[in-house]
């Protein structure tokens, strides 16, 4: 069999897919099932419009924060620490070891840091002269 490298700036769906399922059967293999779980804690208005919130996925007993977005009208009334507290609550239940995220230097590092998540990596110059920061927040001591 002869392998080939091709390269597309516009892949597809499918593509995706096709590189991802390997990759998952691995994993299962070593890891077992993540079990993955989306998490949405929607910020509305009056009118139902959706002005911000948290997205999230739980896998391998760990929360991924993905999104977090507090309208400016919400910011600094304590909006993105109650939807913060919200998931920890809920990975709590839920038994995971942890939360992590990625925010950069110009979002919100500090306000994460007094939520109690500590700096676990970074890169620099991402965007160039600004850093991409990496934080957990450990809820259960596993080895």
């Amino acid at each position: 069999m002869t392998l080939r490298i091709e390269m597309t700036q516009e892949p597809t769906p499918e593509d995706r897919e096709a590189i991802l399922a390997p990759l998952r059967a691995y994993n299962l293999a070593q890891a077992g099932d993540g079990k993955s779980e989306l998490l949405a804690l929607l910020v509305r208005d009056d009118n139902d419009v959706i002005l911000g919130g948290l997205y999230g996925r739980f896998f391998y007993q760990w929360l991924f924060i993905e999104l977090l977005s507090v309208p400016d009208e919400a910011r600094g009334q304590g909006m993105g620490s109650r939807l913060m507290k919200m998931a920890e609550d809920l990975a709590r239940e839920k038994g995971c070891v942890g939360i992590w995220l990625d925010t950069f230097d110009f979002q919100a590092p500090e306000f994460y840091k007094k939520l109690g998540f500590s700096e676990v990596g970074q890169i620099a110059d991402y965007p160039p002269g600004h850093r991409r920061f990496f934080l957990q927040k450990r809820l259960l001591n596993h080895v």
